[in-house]
């Protein structure tokens, strides 16, 4: 059954993703687990399924396009893959319902949030700064630090579920400053189906993936991300872009503040219980 809520926020989440081109993971697993309460880990799983399935007609789109760069997509892949792979292990050693699992998603998911709102208003700047003094990049170092950002990223995501999108592009630009970026962002994209599918399979293999959310999520989602789209050239990117890193900034600080008073409060009972 659809629940209203979890698809009106699935819209609203379409339609951001539709006009900025920003991944849905900075969105949507913040705002599972600070709105609706969703576990952390829970919250991570879900969103990567959601993502997987939501990314694979984005990356179709650029194939069918020819705006994709397969060599660079499986030498990501070559890293991440491998690195989600033993992230999920780890994570599974901790066990995700725990507090330390908890704690580990919420530091790395605020801290991958506050590296996103800055790429997003200070991205295009370092990137055209950057191609104007870069011309090329030694090809056997660039193929090596590929699969280093791929790994990277393949840990940041089975983590908090962020990280594919605008860090991913930023990335690759400073790897392959001549390519056009058409071939970066769909390059980016198709690599994060296979990351996000292997990651998101892996939450649900530890039980960390409501299923009922990704469909409601999708019900709304699927529409607003084609609204969103559809509006993108009518709207100055460079304004929705300054809000959602606003918007990102503030939620990656609530955040911190919530796990600076849960420590808080638990530091203060231990102290307690321990002086007579």
């Amino acid at each position: 059954m659809i629940d209203p809520l979890y698809a009106l926020s699935g819209f609203a989440v379409g339609m951001l993703v539709g006009m900025t081109g920003v991944g849905g993971g900075s969105l949507m697993t913040p705002l599972l687990i600070l709105l609706f309460g969703v576990h952390p880990a829970t919250a991570v799983g879900t969103d990567l399924i959601y993502a997987a399935i939501t990314k694979t007609g984005g990356s179709l789109v650029h194939s069918y396009a020819k705006s994709i760069d397969w060599r660079v997509v499986r030498r990501l892949a070559a890293g991440s893959i491998p690195a989600t792979v033993i992230t999920l292990s780890t994570l599974s050693v901790l066990n995700l319902k725990g507090e330390a699992a908890s704690g580990l998603i919420t530091l790395v998911l605020s801290a991958a949030l506050f590296v996103t709102a800055f790429v997003l208003v200070f991205g295009e700047k370092i990137i055209a700064g950057y191609r104007a003094r870069v011309h090329a990049v030694e090809p056997g170092r660039t193929e090596f630090l590929t699969v280093v950002i791929g790994a990277a990223l393949g840990v940041l995501v089975s983590i908090s579920s962020v990280g594919a999108g605008a860090m991913g592009v930023v990335a690759l630009v400073l790897l392959y400053p001549r390519m056009p970026m058409a071939k970066i962002v769909g390059s980016d994209i198709a690599h994060a189906v296979p990351l996000t599918l292997a990651a998101g399979l892996g939450h649900w293999v530890m039980g960390s993936v409501d299923w009922e959310i990704i469909i409601s999520l999708l019900a709304g989602s699927l529409p607003g991300i084609f609204i969103g789209s559809t509006f993108a050239i009518k709207i100055p990117e460079r304004a929705l872009r300054l809000v959602l890193a606003a918007a990102l900034f503030v939620v990656a600080s609530r955040i911190v503040y919530d796990q600076a008073t849960t420590a808080s409060s638990v530091f203060t009972a231990f102290t307690r219980r321990a002086v007579p």
